[in-house]
């Protein structure tokens, strides 16, 4: 699955942030942007793909002793020690179990200015997507109590909506803090 991601990407359209803005190379798809899509349970999730790294294949996650329920270890990645995240434990879903499709996204995360590598468990990864700006809508409105600050927006394509994911909104500071000393180097400034 590892060329799946190379797969999907080689059409994809140069993108830049310049204090804050999206800009593009190509100014036909000026309002589009790319998402990878991805499923846990029966659900259809999306995150840019700007933040993407690589899609891999399942592999084996060492367990890290006083970390939580949802952080499922750490992996080697050519050499690099990255934190796992079970998205469906995260989302207050079963925990993921692993099937022929189970992957593990590698993502860019910023909280507080710090950049970290977290691999984020799907059951599956789905297709490469351009989205018009017309069909995103805002996240619906239920109630106050319920933090629904890391959804960007729920997306349309035909009949399918699909939850796109602010990635760096889904973990909190100390969410990510709890990644700190994984491999034995800070991933995420302390507070302290």
């Amino acid at each position: 699955m590892g060329g799946l991601i190379q797969a999907l990407l080689p059409g994809r359209v140069a993108r830049t942030r310049v204090k804050g803005e999206l800009t593009m190379s190509n100014e036909a798809a000026a309002e589009n942007i790319q998402y990878l899509t991805f499923t846990l349970s029966e659900e259809v999730f999306a995150m840019d793909i700007d933040k993407v790294r690589e899609v891999l294949d399942f592999t084996a996650i060492t367990r890290v002793p006083g970390t939580p329920e949802f952080m499922r270890g750490v992996i080697n990645l050519r050499g690099s020690v990255v934190p796992v995240v079970d998205m469906r434990q995260k989302f207050g879903m079963q925990a993921t179990e692993q099937g022929v499709n189970t992957c593990i996204i590698i993502v860019e995360v910023t909280v507080d200015g710090e950049t970290t590598l977290l691999g984020a468990m799907a059951d599956s990864v789905r297709e490469v997507l351009e989205l018009e700006p017309g069909s995103i809508e805002p996240p619906p409105r239920i109630g106050t109590r319920l933090n629904i600050e890391f959804i960007r927006g729920m997306g349309k394509r035909d009949e399918q909506i699909m939850m796109i994911l602010d990635i760096d909104k889904v973990f909190s500071f100390s969410e990510l803090a709890a990644t700190r000393g994984m491999d034995g180097e800070p991933r995420i400034a302390s507070n302290a």
